[in-house]
């Protein structure tokens, strides 16, 4: 009787195949809310040209002269104020994280699917969730940046990076990346039910609901740049489900930076606006953001709130992102396991 002889080389390192993994992205988060922490996160943030696409020649004077001596401290005690105390981290990655765990349980009748998370900016990085995939024995992977519309300044640079990384990989996995889902059905759906559900909590009745998105530069959008259409795609979908007319739900754009024309209406004017116009009580919310964070906790139901009551209205409430939330999971899985087909 004679041995077995194996196909494969003497000392074969074991590679593991056979899965496919789910990659859930978001923007990031800064590790913590010291300086040194702030400007690590600040710097890998505002150094992406796809955030910002100024000359370098113009911008690096400015980013390093100014930026980041200045901004961390701001922002710092931005994020201490809606700094999730009880885990010592940010709401994002709280939620981003949970988002992954219940994903994981919900494709538990996908057993060779492995979801895991990651962050563009800060921790933990794409590349090293990519690494951890392929150690898993993931030799397809699908890639989702966690933003309904979308903008060149969030997908695509999500999409960069995980690309950055196969780059540098002898081995790549075959990747997917999850298209927008600005006008899905179900997206829609789970936003109009999370603002019945919230104004069903209040006793009082808003005049006008905003929703407000993440701005871009004006020159972004002139270049082609599809986020503004998909914008006002999801609110005008969101408007017809809701069964409100043009001037109940209105779109607005926050969190400008720098001196440059940025989408507008902007969401703090705007908020003012209505305010010294003599109305007395409305709703922000988000649908750009799938997750709460530093641009709702801290701008829209901290800031927004101090304007409309500063210039004389009198009722506020910030309608919360669909987060980890059962109708929020139906999203993020419904897009999934649509992008799933023909690999599980």
């Amino acid at each position: 009787m004679t041995d077995a002889v194996s196909p494969q080389p003497v000392n074969h390192p074991v590679i593991r195949h056979g899965k496919v993994g789910v990659l859930l992205v978001n923007l990031g988060t800064p590790d913590g809310t010291d300086y040194t922490s702030m400007r690590r996160y600040l710097k890998e943030f505002l150094m992406d040209r796809r955030v910002i696409e100024w000359s370098r020649l113009k911008w690096y004077p400015i980013l390093f002269g100014i930026v980041l001596n200045t901004r961390p401290q701001k922002v710092g005690k931005a994020y201490e104020a809606i700094w999730n105390k009880e885990r010592n981290e940010s709401y994002l990655r709280t939620y981003t994280r949970s988002q992954s765990e219940l994903m994981t349980e919900s494709l538990k009748d996908l057993p060779n699917v492995v979801v895991d998370w990651g962050m563009r900016y800060g921790q933990p990085s794409i590349a090293s969730r990519i690494d951890a995939l392929k150690e898993a024995g993931c030799d397809r992977i699908l890639l989702f940046p966690l933003y309904p519309q979308y903008a060149a300044s969030t997908t695509a640079t999500v999409n960069d990076k995980a690309f950055e990384k196969l780059m540098a990989m002898r081995w790549q996995p075959a990747i997917r990346t999850v298209p927008p889902y600005h006008d899905d059905p179900v997206y829609i759906e789970a936003l109009a039910n999370s603002v019945t559900r919230h104004l069903a909590t209040l006793d009082w009745e808003p005049e006008i609901i905003l929703t407000s998105f993440h701005g871009i530069p004006k020159s972004y959008f002139d270049k082609g740049d599809p986020y503004h259409c998909h914008c006002q795609k999801t609110a005008r979908l969101l408007r017809e489900h809701l069964g409100l007319p043009k001037e109940r739900l209105m779109i607005t754009f926050q969190s400008r930076f720098g001196p440059e024309e940025w989408l507008q209406p902007y969401t703090d004017k705007t908020v003012e606006k209505l305010a010294r116009e003599g109305v007395k009580r409305i709703a922000v919310m988000n649908p750009g953001f799938v997750s709460d964070c530093l641009e709702t906790l801290e701008e829209i139901a901290g800031e927004a709130g101090e304007i409309f009551h500063e210039h004389g209205g009198e009722k506020f409430t910030h309608i919360p992102c669909l987060n980890d939330s059962p109708d929020g999971m139906r999203v993020l899985e419904t897009a999934v396991r649509r992008e799933l087909l023909g690999w599980v």
